[in-house]
């Protein structure tokens, strides 16, 4: 059904009266605790504007939900606004100023409001776009903005239906004006068009069958009025205000996972597991991040980063916002999962609840699996306080009375061996609900913690945790041996400096300020929790609960038809490349790559890239029978892959035992490249096969992550390939590559040119496209070369997983740019750059995101997909990432995101769930 336009004032007499007079006390109501809910400060002390005040109810409303708030409140209704003056009391007569004026003509002070709002304006403007600048012109920069409004029904059958629904009973003046005013209304659709033409990143809630809610905050805009301020090439690209921190973008990424644990449409059990991984998260940014910036601060106080924070500020913000996350954890843990999980029959059960025959057996358990392994530590002179390691699980407990020898030490710490399990299954016949009842550890040890100390007092027994900086540093230029060096540095991980403190939120304050002191912390760094300290650990009860309804359906990988109908693998890929999309393709035609080159007598040589692979690894496996086969293997493992250390360090010595060439890479440049090269004697033709990957050679996180890989035998590719690896195993000057981009030499020069080559099509009048998709956008040349090629009008699409340090929609620097992150099923980690390139389109695929680290301190390598058919399959894929509205987030330019939420008529769209259809059905 079209619009119908309807009167934009309302000027009747009666009209006004009967609007006046009407009772709107219920949805009036509703959208003032909507303000309060979005500004979250009942003090609020700033001044508002009203558009489209009408008789003045709302204003008065507000104005008493926030009695220290000046308003101004605006409409074009001569009679509206007498009425609204007469009704306006002398205890609110200071606080609200009605005005008259029209919009867009109304004379208000320019960038002067910090909250705007506007209640049934919208559907009586002929030009909605008369709104949304109104609202850009007068909001101060950061300014909340909230606008209520009708929806147009799909027919006038429905709007009228609407009408005997909630105006059956108002007077016929009102239930015509409502008839008319809902024919008048925008669809969702609409609405979303009208905010992408405003640049408006706002968020579009449907809030009723007949109310869409719009809401959001308004970036600091550095063009409000384009006549006043410096044209697009003067604009300052180094400016702090166009970045955004990139610790504070990885919280924001950990938010993000965190909300997919209370997104009633995932599994309850993988919503458990989407809390846990937060956690674990969290652990990983303490123990790397935070600590660095520690490290920053402790040396340096004035080194300020792009974004224009000082270490100190930016540990500041990072305490607020890590605050906030972990208060949001222990609320979904304990208001919201614990809950929905004792409805299905899993629960946990606090110490309170135990029934006697539950005591009985955890008492049993307590003394045969506990007891003989706790070993406390009582605090004297001749029992200093222990070291503690990395994110163990630990108690304080506090003491009264002597020991044997007559000590009196007042305080004991224990912890908890790390082989323990966190959470102990009850056995079915002590439950209420069969086999899924659970205990933490720390309750049965806080319930049974007396037996550890004879003849004493308990008074108190309190959990707690301490984070460590678990980065370690090697020095490049003093090392004579790699392999030395890092297992010197993996055995002091478990002791690194403090980070974090993590207590029971029950311990008192006295014992609280005892650890603090010990570990010389401030309480900055001290969380104080409602639950175990260690989330993450949590997630065993998934191995133990067999309810396959309460998990994601499991799905078989499907094999690319050219590999599924010939076995010679070597074969198929010389007919064509063939391409590979993890997780919704076997991880499978890798490894079988690997076992055939194993098994050819043809095959000469192998040499591949690991970074991490995993335990018990088919890839492993393949290549040592390689070597015993008497194939020439080189392997070039990276040692300081991250948490991955000691793992690549028992690998290394496998394959040396199985005399494979082992190598470490380039001292000083971590090897993150995905490369594997298979060398055959084809007749009198040596042919290179050549398998080029987004993500690592491990079969287990290919079926968590999503990933491309490249099965190629072209020539040129595959002696770019043996190149990097000459590199990597030997010594050389730098050699020029065919098609291959590689850091630390060409891969970033190569990139910036790629966006410069887009500006001058777009320059010169062509179509000019850019779409990216990375785990990290951070990397300061290449975010002003997008910044630059927004300004020139190119069209910029980045899918970002994580860490975001540019802002989109600022006007006249990135409104031609969006930033788009992906929440679903599988962690996205591909790496794809796309450039229309007028008309010849180039499609590269990488295992470097934009980051400093990846473009200089890193081997990486970026290689194209030439095929067409391939690189539209790419492009497909990406297409269906943009136009995914359900596990979509968009980056606001205050570095916020708001969930893309399916609120328009358009179908649902799940970018994950799509893609994997179409290849289970390929």
């Amino acid at each position: 059904m079209n619009r119908v336009l309807e009167s934009e004032l309302m000027e009747d007499i009666d009209q006004v009266k009967a609007y006046a007079e009407a009772d709107f006390k219920t949805p009036h109501n509703d959208f003032i605790l909507q303000l309060q809910i979005l500004i979250n400060d009942p003090g609020f002390s700033g001044t508002a504007l009203d558009l489209g005040c009408g008789s003045g109810d709302i204003s008065f409303r507000f104005a008493k939900a926030f009695p220290s708030a000046n308003l101004h409140a605006v409409d074009g209704s001569d009679p509206m606004l007498q009425y609204a003056k007469s009704a306006l009391t002398s205890d609110l007569s200071e606080q609200i100023s009605f005005i008259k004026g029209l919009l867009p003509d109304v004379i208000l002070p320019q960038s002067s409001y910090e909250i705007i709002f506007s209640n049934s304006l919208l559907h009586h403007l002929p030009d909605p776009q008369v709104l949304w600048q109104t609202i850009k012109k007068y909001a101060k920069p950061n300014a909340l903005i909230c606008v209520m409004d009708l929806l147009r029904p799909d027919s006038i059958e429905a709007a009228q239906d609407m009408v005997k629904q909630y105006a059956a009973n108002e007077p016929a003046i009102l239930q015509r004006d409502f008839y008319n005013s809902l024919l008048a209304a925008f669809s969702l659709k609409e609405i979303n068009t009208q905010l992408a033409q405003a640049h408006l990143n706002l968020h579009i809630v449907r809030v009723s069958d007949r109310h869409v809610l719009i809401s959001g905050v308004i970036p600091d805009s550095l063009r409000n009025d384009m006549d006043t301020l410096e044209s697009v090439e003067e604009i300052n690209l180094e400016k702090p205000e166009l970045y955004i921190n990139r610790d504070i973008s990885l919280l924001a990424f950990n938010k993000r996972v965190l909300a997919q644990a209370k997104n009633e449409s995932v599994p309850l059990l993988e919503r458990l597991n989407y809390l846990c991984i937060s956690c674990s998260n969290l652990d990983e940014f303490f123990e790397v991040r935070v600590a660095s910036v520690l490290e920053m601060a402790a040396i340096d106080h004035k080194t300020i980063g792009s974004d224009g924070l000082t270490p100190k500020e930016q540990l500041e913000q990072i305490s607020i916002d890590s605050h906030k996350l972990v208060e949001e954890q222990y609320q979904v843990l304990n208001e919201i999962l614990i809950p929905k999980l004792n409805a299905e029959n899993i629960r946990f059960i606090r110490r309170t609840e135990w029934n006697e025959a539950q005591q009985k057996w955890l008492a049993k358990y307590f003394n045969d699996e506990l007891l003989p392994i706790l070993t406390p530590v009582g605090l004297d002179s001749a029992h200093p306080f222990p070291r503690i390691l990395n994110k163990s699980l630990n108690f304080i407990i506090s003491l009264t009375g002597k020991d044997a020898f007559g000590r009196n030490s007042g305080r004991a710490i224990l912890q908890a061996p790390r082989a323990l399990p966190r959470v102990i299954q009850l056995p079915a016949e002590e439950t209420q609900s069969g086999p899924s009842d659970f205990v933490f550890l720390s309750s049965i040890i806080h319930a049974f913690v007396s037996e550890l100390f004879t003849g004493m007092t308990v008074k108190g027994c309190y959990q707690f945790r301490v984070t460590r900086n678990s980065d370690f540093f090697v020095d490049d230029d003093a090392i004579d041996d790699l392999l030395l060096a890092v297992q010197g540095e993996l055995a002091m991980r478990n002791y690194g400096d403090e980070v974090r403190l993590e207590i029971d939120a029950a311990c008192p304050d006295d014992t609280v300020n005892f650890l603090l002191d010990r570990f010389e912390m401030n309480r900055d760094r001290l969380f104080l929790v409602n639950g175990p300290v260690n989330l993450n650990r949590i997630q065993e009860i998934n191995s133990l609960v067999d309810r396959p309804d309460l998990k994601f359906t499991p799905f078989k990988p499907s094999t690319p038809s050219q590999l599924a109908r010939n076995k010679d693998i070597f074969a198929a890929i010389k007919r064509h490349d063939i391409l590979l999309h993890h997780p919704f393709e076997s991880f499978s035609p890798v490894v079988e790559f690997l076992r055939q080159a194993a098994a050819s007598s043809e095959v000469l040589a192998i040499k591949q890239t690991l970074y991490r692979t995993g335990a018990d690894s088919p890839v492993v496996a393949a290549l040592i029978r390689a070597a015993r086969a008497g194939k020439e293997v080189t392997v070039v493992i990276e040692l300081r892959a991250r948490f991955d250390e000691k793992a690549n360090i028992d690998l290394a010595s496998k394959l040396q035992e199985a005399a494979v060439h082992v190598v470490y890479g380039v001292v000083g440049y971590k090897t993150h490249a995905k490369m594997c090269l298979v060398l055959r004697r084809e007749g009198r033709e040596l042919r290179n096969y050549v398998h080029l990957g987004t993500g690592n050679y491990h079969p287990k996180t290919a079926q968590l992550y999503t990933d491309y890989g490249l099965f190629s035998c072209n020539k040129e590719l595959g002696e770019d390939v043996r190149r990097v690896f000459a590199q990597l195993t030997s010594l050389g000057k730098v050699t020029k590559l065919n098609k291959l981009l590689q850091s630390p030499f060409t891969l970033h020069k190569g990139i910036l040119e790629k966006i410069e080559r887009e500006i001058t099509h777009a320059k010169n009048g062509k179509p000019a496209k850019i779409i990216i998709q990375v785990n990290a956008i951070v990397e300061e040349q290449a975010i002003q070369a997008l910044y630059r090629a927004s300004q020139a009008g190119v069209e910029v699409k980045l899918i970002v997983r994580g860490i975001c340090c540019l802002k989109p929609g600022i006007q006249g620097v990135s409104e031609n740019i969006e930033v788009r992150a992906i929440i679903g099923r599988f962690l996205e980690h591909a790496r794809i750059y796309a450039f229309s390139n007028d008309g010849n389109q180039e499609v590269y695929a990488s295992s470097a995101d934009l980051m400093n680290r990846n473009m200089f301190r890193r081997v990486e390598i970026c290689f194209p997909i030439e095929s067409k058919r391939l690189c539209n399959r790419i492009l497909h894929d990406l297409d269906l990432y943009l136009k995914d509205n359900t596990q979509a987030w968009l980056l606001q330019a205050d570095g916020s995101y708001l969930q893309l939420l399916n609120t328009t008529d358009e179908e649902q769209i799940q970018a994950q769930s799509v893609i994997l259809n179409e290849l289970q059905g390929s």
